[in-house]
Formats: structure tokens, C-alpha cells, sequence
């Protein structure tokens, strides 16, 4: 009978080999989004002005939203947020980047005024209690080319590195 050669593994390549059976045995859990320690499905349920006893998105929120919202809506803000009660799966157009999103906005798509177009957003749990306006940019990169025609020699002057 020949004797079985035995091979050492080097720690490294040990740990790689646990890993890659560790990755094909299990599905990895993607772990559910919570907003301050609530569900998506909580903040949903959740009145914005909370009732006696009760703990509303108001409560939850960063100060900066929870004054805004304290303050009470402009008219306009308010029949957004009318618009987005009432529109089924449409893309609602609007100008309005200092609304805060709502758990309610959560799957909706709504198309933002960037100054010069609508840029549409699909609104993700992880935009809760942040603006509107933060997710449709109003400014661009500037890519400067080559000088031009009548440019002094100075203005010409290229660096090495």
C-alpha cells in the first residue's frame, strides 16, 4: 500500500477555503432597513402628527424635519403631498426640493425640478427624512478644454505634470 501524502495549508488559503464553503452553503440575509429602530412598514402605519399616547413620524424624525413639519405645510407642499395621496404608480412633476420625504413617498417615483429639467427619483426607505431637492442636483462639473484662439502666451502655458 503507498502512504497518502499529506499537504499542509497555509493559514491564509485555510481561511480561504472556509470562506468560500461558508458562501456557497448559505444565502446571505440582506438585513431588513430600519429607520431609527423601525420597519418601513411601522413608519408606514405611523400617523405623522401622533395621537394621545402614541408615537408619531414627527417624534422620530431630525430636528430639522420635525421643525418643518411642526411649523405646518405651505399650501404648496400640502397639495404635493395631496398629489402623491391620490396618484397610483404615475411619476408626479414637481418643483417642490424642500419637501422632506415621507414613508408614504417610499416606492413612488417623482420627477424633480433641477433648474433646467425633471430629474426623476424612485424614492428608496433609505431617503426617509431627507429633501427632495438633495437627490436632483442642480449643479454640473466644469471641464475645461484647451485655450483658445487670441489666449496670451501665459493663459497658453501648459504644466509638465
Amino acid at each position: 500500500m503507498a502512504k497518502k501524502k499529506r499537504s499542509f495549508m497555509t493559514p491564509k488559503a485555510s481561511r480561504r477555503k472556509a470562506r468560500k464553503r461558508l458562501s456557497t452553503t448559505s444565502a446571505r440575509v440582506k438585513e431588513e432597513f430600519t429607520y431609527r429602530g423601525y420597519t418601513v412598514e411601522e413608519l408606514q402605519k405611523m400617523a405623522i402628527w401622533p395621537d394621545d399616547n402614541e408615537i408619531g413620524f414627527v417624534n422620530i424624525t431630525s430636528s430639522r424635519i420635525r421643525r418643518k413639519i411642526i411649523r405646518g405645510w405651505s399650501v404648496e407642499n400640502q397639495q404635493f403631498l395631496d398629489r402623491v395621496r391620490r396618484s397610483e404608480g404615475k411619476t408626479i412633476r414637481t418643483h417642490r426640493r424642500d419637501m422632506p420625504i415621507l414613508p408614504e413617498f417610499v416606492g413612488r417615483r417623482i420627477a424633480v425640478h433641477n433648474g433646467q429639467n425633471f430629474v426623476e427619483v424612485e424614492i428608496k426607505p433609505e431617503m426617509i427624512g431627507h429633501y427632495l431637492g438633495e437627490f436632483a442636483v442642480t449643479r454640473r462639473g466644469v471641464a475645461h478644454s484647451g485655450p483658445g484662439v487670441g489666449a496670451t502666451r501665459s493663459s497658453k502655458h501648459v504644466p509638465l505634470k
